[in-house]
């Protein structure tokens, strides 16, 4: 016989004001600090004093015991909102740079584990290194809701990453809770879901989702073998609806962008409006759960992305209206560089001469710098680690096999035309060209921005600030003149930032070779530029610049190459740092 179905208070619905939820959660509240103070023993429920340890080893090795994650609930504020998206970005930054770095060493295999410890998958890896740092967000504290820095459209590409920024705090389970044992009022609340399709019994048309609770299953089954029961992450999503707390989603999709085959989109809070024991398809008894989108947030992630895969085969059906041109590069791109709007009737990029490479002056390629350069490296196939451009670069490359900036540097030279080593070299990268479908969009906040079609993978290139490049003295001229000119010297020098490992490594120093001087020159943009120069400021970006060389030698011309410095979801507003303060929100070359 199944066991006997729930039979709870269904709560408010998703659409119910701010005012019923806030009593509902203060109501929890009360009823956890009487059932706090009833408690004969209740000692093992507070938050009590550690006593202070002594330093820990700068070696990666040197492990100390992490602290359990709390059980403390709470609610976070718009301010904590406003202030802690750069401590996400940071904590992300530091996830990726070290899996990327960790894959890297085991392929070397030199000292791995002299280096970094036992060996795992490198994002169970970072993972395990960032927690052993405190370096997990928000393991001091449990929210409820929206947490404080993470975007509705988020993308993540490892479960390990979603317990890292405290958005879902299990590893493997689908229902992330408080359980009993910790909950001060002794009853388990469920605080957010994965859903990725592991059951036959999901129901998911998007705004409305029917999820079916955890347990029944065998290892590596799909299919149910016995009952549910109300207990665990099951009875927390009942005890969650009954209190009306709500719950973050995240969805599992396939991605043939991840490394791993499957992303993770945080899509919103949902309510939970309805419980109940069904027969589940395989005829044992299911636990379902029907939640529903709560109303006025932003557009579902997982919706974003569905639309850019429609945009990328037909844009004009996906989208009839706005379009003023499906490629204003006419070819000279890769990949098309569409441009919309839907706003106004300005169609100014359409009045620039579109320029996919920087036109650099003479000087640029002759003098001393191009003379002692040598010719080149003389490997056959791909370069090696010990061939003359590794060295050039301070003994290591600057990318993965995959293309994935490792960490920023001052400069970074890749293999060029005098090369021997062929195109599909490593080292050949950003000279390649842009590899993601962009696109040049009209905006009411922003004027004219960037985005990109595909989802675009912490690390990877992105595109060049293209122009005419101006020497010193052509720049003091045309500056005078009211030329539109870009500055590179100008950029902050984010680089540093992305593959920047000393919270986990305290004696990592920022690579400081090869050098780069102070840079003079500037891109004049007042005739001819590419998509770039509608990129958006911000300080807090998701891209930012690392000068390259590969043409030529000259360290005062350097390339202006654009990397993403986080996962960068489709249609989402790329942003550099322009290095002239929150109060100029143009852009340099308007």
């Amino acid at each position: 016989p199944l066991p006997p179905p729930p039979s709870p208070d269904p709560g408010p619905h998703p659409a119910a004001v701010d005012v019923e939820s806030a009593a509902l959660f203060t109501e929890y509240l009360r009823l956890a600090r009487l059932y706090s103070a009833a408690a004969a023993d209740h000692q093992h429920l507070s938050l009590v004093p550690v006593p202070a340890t002594a330093a820990s080893s700068s070696a990666i090795v040197a492990r100390k015991k992490r602290k359990p994650r709390s059980a403390e609930m709470v609610r976070a504020s718009v301010y904590d909102e406003l202030h802690v998206r750069d401590d996400v970005r940071r904590a992300r930054t530091t996830f990726n740079s070290l899996r990327s770095l960790l894959l890297r060493d085991e392929k070397k295999g030199d000292a791995f584990e002299e280096i970094w410890g036992k060996r795992s998958r490198a994002d169970l890896k970072a993972a395990t290194l960032m927690g052993d740092r405190d370096l997990w967000l928000h393991r001091d504290r449990r929210i409820i809701g929206a947490i404080p820095g993470i975007n509705i459209g988020d993308v993540f590409f490892f479960r390990m990453e979603l317990c890292v920024v405290g958005l879902h705090g299990q590893s493997q389970a689908g229902i992330d809770y408080v359980p009993a044992s910790r909950s001060a009022t002794g009853e388990p609340i469920a605080t957010s879901i994965i859903v990725s399709g592991g059951y036959e019994d999901d129901e998911d048309s998007g705004l409305v989702l029917v999820y079916t609770g955890h347990g029944g299953r065998g290892s590596n089954m799909l299919k149910h073998c016995t009952d549910q029961k109300l207990e665990g992450g099951n009875l927390a999503m009942e005890r969650s609806m009954n209190y009306g707390i709500e719950i973050r989603v995240i969805r599992g999709l396939k991605s043939n962008r991840s490394p791993i085959g499957k992303i993770y989109v945080y899509d919103g809070l949902y309510k939970i409006v309805n419980c109940w024991m069904d027969v589940g398809k395989s005829g044992f008894g299911i636990y379902k759960y029907k939640l529903l989108r709560i109303e006025g947030q932003d557009e579902m992630g997982s919706g974003i992305l569905k639309l850019a895969e429609e945009l990328k085969v037909n844009p004009l059906s996906a989208r009839p209206f706005g379009y003023l041109s499906l490629d204003i590069s006419m070819g000279k791109e890769k990949f098309s560089v569409s441009m919309f709007n839907d706003i106004d009737d300005d169609r100014e990029p359409l009045l620039f001469e579109y320029l996919a490479r920087p036109i650099f002056p003479v000087e640029a390629f002759h003098g001393k710098a191009n003379a002692d350069a040598g010719n080149g490296c003389e490997c056959i196939s791909n370069c090696s680690a010990d061939c003359y451009c590794a060295k050039k670069n301070g003994g290591e490359f600057a990318y993965d096999e995959n293309g994935i900036l490792l960490r920023g540097k001052p400069l970074i030279y890749e293999c060029g035309p005098l090369c021997r080593c062929p195109p599909s070299c490593p080292n050949r990268v950003s000279q390649k060209g842009v590899k993601h479908q962009l696109e040049v969009f009209r905006s009411k906040e922003t004027g004219w921005g960037v985005r990109s079609l595909d989802l675009i993978l912490a690390g990877a290139f992105i595109c060049e600030f293209s122009g005419i490049v101006l020497t010193q003295q052509q720049t003091e001229i045309f500056s005078a003149n009211g030329h539109c000119l870009v500055h590179p010297g100008q950029f902050p020098e984010r680089w540093k930032e992305w593959g920047d490992v000393s919270d986990i490594l305290p004696d990592y120093i920022s690579p400081n070779f090869p050098s780069l001087p102070s840079l003079n020159i500037s891109i004049d943009v007042s005739t001819a530029r590419n998509v770039a120069c509608y990129l958006s400021h911000s300080c807090c970006p998701n891209v930012f610049v690392q000068f390259v060389l590969f043409d030529h030698n000259n360290v005062s011309y350097p390339h202006v190459m654009i990397f993403a410095m986080e996962n960068i979801p489709p249609l989402r507003e790329l942003s550099i740092d322009y290095g002239i303060g929150d109060e100029s929100v143009g852009k340099l070359t308007m």
